[in-house]
């Protein structure tokens, strides 16, 4: 299959480009950033050797549809999206933080829990809960944003605010825009059968100083989703819990020997498998936002991305 992995694109009046572990941000004239979704696939902050099929253009879809679908709640970056793969938008300085937000005990939360920790970023967590079990209340667990090949870590607001990452009045607006978000998340996700059950958030203030919603929001990559039928049945009898997320390939890394720690090597991925990843992101898509995934051409996907963003940027720029 024809991925994109890596782009190194020259548009008109280019000033840098940003390379994350999924996405390749370019500016341009220090007013726009172009921001291509490859199809790179990333697990425990190390970048997979190979590409999934259309895994960027699901990532870049969701996110600019749920953009459109929150922006009466919070303001956000994006001005259009010229190609399946590339959203355009205003630039923004990001703020050093991601504001994770948790509804249920899973993941990286559950993994802490187990391990015997009762307070995650300084949030206590109640006695006696089992993985996957309901929060009494949503929490906010932010991470400080690694660079490329570094892991993301848990950080307390309180220490967010002593070591001046964020001012305690910004801190106040991420903290309220996260919560809108998620519960506009959570309704939406219920509405298709799904329980949104955590997500995180990225935010950047514009030249003029507001702050906005950045990068990508509710997809796959940056979200776990459960079904809703026969939760609480799962909870009950100890099983584990259906699911739409990433997850289903750091468990395939895990049980093949990898956890991103030092001197771990990143298992062989066979064409096949590559395929039934494929298939889950387009699941997901399709799951979460009830509709069918269309395939855009990938036979000059790199040519294809180039001529659209030119064309918008001779048109709107």
């Amino acid at each position: 299959m024809n991925t994109i992995t890596s782009t190194n694109f020259n548009f008109p009046n280019q000033k840098s480009v940003y390379k994350g572990k999924v996405r390749e941000v370019y500016n341009i004239n220090d007013d726009l950033l172009v921001m291509v979704a490859t199809d790179r696939l990333s697990a425990f902050d190390v970048v997979m050797p190979k590409g999934i099929p259309y895994k960027g253009q699901i990532l870049n879809q969701i996110a600019t549809k749920f953009m459109e679908q929150t922006k009466d709640l919070v303001p956000n970056w994006l001005m259009a999206t010229p190609d399946p793969n590339v959203a355009v938008g205003y630039l923004c300085d990001p703020f050093k933080v991601e504001m994770v937000i948790r509804g249920y005990m899973s993941g990286h939360a559950a993994r802490e829990y187990k391990a015997g920790k009762r307070i995650l970023c300084g949030v206590p967590l109640p006695e006696g809960m089992k993985e996957n079990d309901k929060f009494p209340e949503p929490i906010i667990t932010p991470a400080t944003k690694a660079e490329m090949g570094d892991h993301d870590e848990d950080i307390s607001r309180e220490d967010i605010l002593k070591r001046g990452i964020v001012s305690e009045a910004d801190y106040v607006v991420l903290e309220d825009y996260t919560r809108k978000l998620f519960q506009r998340g959570s309704e939406i996700a219920a509405s298709r059968g799904l329980i949104l059950v955590d997500t995180k958030y990225e935010f950047g203030k514009t030249k003029d100083g507001k702050i906005v919603l950045i990068d990508e929001i509710h997809t796959p990559d940056s979200s776990r989703y459960f079904y809703a039928q026969g939760y609480q049945d799962r909870q009950d009898n100890g099983e584990s819990q259906k699911q739409l997320s990433k997850e289903f390939v750091r468990q395939w890394l895990i049980s093949n020997g990898f956890q991103g720690l030092e001197g771990q090597s990143v298992p062989e991925m066979s064409d096949d498998y590559i395929e039934t990843v494929s298939d889950r992101y387009i699941e997901l898509y399709e799951k979460i936002m009830a509709e069918p995934f269309v395939k855009a051409d990938v036979s000059q996907i790199q040519e294809r991305i180039k001529t659209n963003v030119e064309r918008f940027l001779a048109e709107h720029y």
